[in-house]
């Protein structure tokens, strides 16, 4: 009788970008995402991987943005935090309505809506078989949330950072506009740099390189993607060394 696999990643921070919530949609929040999410995170929550997520808000932000609205940086940026925080209540909502336990804990002080972050905190969730939903991005202004998704997955001691896309990986140009853009199934921190890829930003991708933490690109649009990679089965670009 052939052994059963192995899980390979047992704590995970998925990073997923807030566009990815709204669909065929251009901004806002679709149910029909929200039910995949769920359906997807399930699967490896039930064998007891540990899961955080860090979402962006572009999907609230950016419809705004698109007016051409003229807002002052530091405030746009903290727009972004708060519309993070929309997402998380949005996804925990549905997760918990699918038998998903799980908590919101936001780097912005929202009183009474959210807990506040605490590392010590976040973990204790995990523990306790809760995924944990990371709103805020940093709690600073000109930071990421991919900067945020890296930062966190480090301070809760995860194995990898899988970030989520609308693409198989990371490729040496748009696969999404050029045909015979060429797929990388491995890329080295530097590479990245050096190759001026857009995988994430140079802030985000230096403080992975300087705690070893290996960044997983896949496409999470494709059922099963994620169920595969926490057994180890080569999905995506993995970004390491």
């Amino acid at each position: 009788m052939s052994e059963s696999p192995q899980i390979k990643y047992k704590r995970v921070l998925l990073k997923l970008s807030g566009e990815s919530l709204a669909g065929d949609i251009a901004f806002g929040i679709t149910a029909s995402q929200l039910e995949y999410f769920a359906s997807e995170v399930k699967k490896i929550h039930d064998l007891g991987v540990q899961v955080a997520i860090v979402i962006g808000g572009g999907n609230i932000f950016r419809g705004l943005s698109s007016h051409k609205v003229n807002i002052d940086r530091v405030d746009a940026d903290r727009m972004g935090m708060l519309a993070t925080v929309i997402n998380a209540l949005a996804l925990r909502s549905v997760f918990e309505q699918n038998q998903i336990p799980a908590c919101v804990l936001s780097a912005v002080n929202i009183g009474s809506f959210v807990e506040p972050y605490s590392n010590d905190r976040a973990v204790e969730h995990l523990k306790e078989g809760r995924v944990i939903i990371l709103a805020g991005g940093t709690g600073n202004p000109y930071f990421t949330t991919d900067t945020a998704g890296v930062l966190r997955a480090i301070e809760i001691k995860a194995d990898v950072l899988l970030k989520g896309t609308r693409v198989d990986g990371v490729y040496n140009a748009d696969p999404e506009k050029v045909e015979d853009a060429i797929k990388f199934d491995n890329l080295s921190y530097m590479e990245i740099v050096r190759r001026g890829l857009k995988v994430m930003d140079t802030t985000a991708i230096t403080l992975a390189m300087e705690n070893q933490l290996p960044i997983i690109v896949f496409n999470f649009n494709m059922p099963g993607n994620l169920n595969k990679i926490v057994f180890g089965e080569p999905v995506g670009t993995k970004v390491q060394g």
